[in-house]
């Protein structure tokens, strides 16, 4: 027998309530899922490309590969083929982090003394210009991979944008042109990177239309054939041979060799916040990890300013001082990474904080015989599953090595120059290196890329930045400012500082502090040194859990950046 309901008065008077109850929880529901997607990086033509494909049914790892793609021929001062890239990745559906880590690897034949001359000094112009500068490329490597084991696309689609980019051409923006001052001279030494990026061997004005054949082929040819597209035949026969005719050390086996690392991301915690951040072969997770947990028993959103920063400046030393003796590749060298991001570790590091003083670099301890700007490029990305992707890529200097094999249409990196050439010696950033970053084959540099998700109950942050070794610091006061409770647009406007161990100093952006905050970081012991040019160029979405709302922010410094939300 079927029983039907009969609405009674009673019942009937309830109901207001429950459809209210079951509006709440269908609201509820709804914002377990951000409501749009958004994209934020430093090119509107590459967060435009990422946009597309996710118009096109690709997900959060299929707009991470356009985006890629995109910067790699539109931005070619910061990343691109023939540079290297970490991809961190959150899938919501089994809520899987982990770090792709496409960084560059050094070649079979390099060696700890390559670049040092016969006085035993690094000789600087072999160790960041030309083809023995750079090191085997992960880029490429990295989509494929994006797109065999994350992505819903094939290759052929989300390259689609970057190939139609580099055959139709895109206009020379006030980035392109303004880091083109810095190394057209170096460019011109190498006929086939000047004559795809110069105009009759100038500094191409800004507006002016760029067309790069050879990488739209590349890029069909890596489309086509995955893997074996880019290291393998064609292109690596192209490669090998501009590269060793131009006094490289490249070989077929080292490009067919190349390996696509997944990375168990550091994981650490403040304020109630999980953050997800880059592991070794990047320092900056573990430097993240390591100056917050010195700082976060100072309550540093309490203090003053001045105080803040000195604080700040204290831990920003240690955890560089730690970088430059513990930080190298992990198939290589045993990272402490347990000591390094423990609370015990950090509370050994603060009982040697001052709030009265700084302290004198040069009174650290440390070993002696160990164990003793604009580039990269960053985006942020979350789809409308919650998928999310942190990515930063490199050639390392603004143009990496200046170096372009005829008939590939990229430039290499000259990320070589990241390892430790030799101990104690300065690399382009002024960062030490000591025998765990040393130059062995097949070996990753260490980096400072830092894509980073900061986690909380409410809101989601994604972040990171380019920067070279100011990155770390940039994600650092980033990330406060999301505690703090600010949107993407705050964290990527910050006026910033920065201290790196050595040089023994602290360094700030054009009005990032007042003249009195600088007198009385003087009157503590810290020497302030006033930057004339900002830098950096931070890219980064926020997703509301309650809500479902999404935002995203790009830097201003750089006008050709963009955020987009839809």
């Amino acid at each position: 027998m079927k029983r039907h309901f009969a609405p009674t008065a009673k019942s009937i008077a309830w109901m207001p309530f429950l459809i209210g109850l079951l509006c709440l929880w269908s609201s509820l529901a709804s914002a377990e899922k951000p409501a749009k997607a958004a994209v934020a990086s430093a090119h509107y033509l590459a967060t435009e490309a990422g946009h597309e494909v996710l118009a096109n049914g690709g997900n959060a790892f299929d707009a991470a590969i356009a985006v890629s793609a995109a910067l790699a021929v539109v931005e070619p001062a910061s990343s691109g083929l023939g540079g290297g890239a970490f991809w961190l990745l959150h899938r919501a559906a089994d809520d899987h982090q982990v770090m792709i880590d496409g960084r560059e690897t050094a070649p079979a034949a390099a060696h700890r003394d390559m670049y040092l001359n016969e006085n035993g000094e690094v000789n600087r112009d072999l160790a960041v210009n030309g083809p023995l500068a750079a090191g085997i490329p992960g880029h490429a490597a990295g989509m494929v991979h994006l797109a065999q084991n994350y992505g819903r696309l094939p290759l052929s689609e989300s390259l689609k944008p970057a190939i139609r980019l580099a055959t139709e051409g895109f206009p020379v923006d006030e980035k392109y042109h303004s880091l083109m001052s810095f190394r057209a001279e170096t460019i011109r030494r190498w006929p086939a990177a000047t004559e795809a990026l110069l105009v009759d061997g100038e500094n191409p004005p800004v507006g002016h239309i760029i067309k790069l054949p050879d990488i739209a082929n590349t890029l069909r040819l890596i489309a086509e054939q995955g893997f074996e597209g880019f290291y393998k035949g064609e292109t690596a026969d192209k490669l090998v041979k501009g590269v060793q005719e131009a006094g490289g050390i490249w070989t077929h086996a080292d490009l067919a060799g190349y390996t696509i690392k997944e990375r168990e991301p550091i994981r650490t915690s403040y304020q109630g916040y999980e953050l997800v951040t880059a592991p070794p072969p990047s320092s900056g997770g573990v430097a993240i990890a390591e100056i917050l947990n010195i700082v976060e028993p100072y309550k540093i959103s309490d203090l003053d300013p001045v105080k803040r920063i000195h604080v700040l400046a204290e831990a920003m030393r240690r955890a560089y001082r730690d970088r430059s003796i513990y930080l190298g590749d992990p198939d290589f060298f045993d990272v402490p990474v347990r000591l390094l991001t423990s609370r015990d570790y950090a509370a050994g590091l603060r009982a040697s904080i001052r709030l009265d003083r700084a302290t004198d670099s040069n009174s650290l301890a440390g070993f002696e015989d160990s164990p003793k700007g604009t580039d990269t490029t960053h985006f942020s990305l979350i789809d409308t599953d919650g998928n999310m992707v942190a990515a930063t890529l490199t050639v390392n200097l603004p143009y990496g090595a200046a170096f372009m094999a005829p008939g590939t249409g990229f430039l290499l990196n000259n990320e070589m120059d990241d390892f430790s050439a030799k101990a104690g010696a300065p690399n382009a950033y002024g960062l030490l290196g000591y025998s765990a970053n040393a130059i062995e084959p097949h070996k990753r540099m260490l980096s400072s890329m830092t894509p980073t998700f900061v986690l909380g109950e409410e809101k989601v942050a994604v972040l990171g930045t380019p920067g070279g070794s100011r990155i770390i610091t940039m994600v650092l006061l980033g990330l406060l400012d999301f505690i703090d409770g600010n949107g993407p647009v705050s964290w990527v406007s910050l006026p910033r500082i920065h201290h790196q161990y050595q040089p023994d100093q602290i360094s700030a952006e054009p009005d990032a502090l007042t003249a009195d905050q600088i007198a009385a970081l003087e009157a503590l012991g810290h020497t302030v040194n006033v930057r004339e040019r900002t830098w950096g160029n931070m890219h980064g979405v926020m997703w509301n859990r309650q809500t479902g709302e999404v935002e995203g922010g790009s830097d201003p410094r750089w006008p050709s950046g963009r955020a987009i939300v839809k």
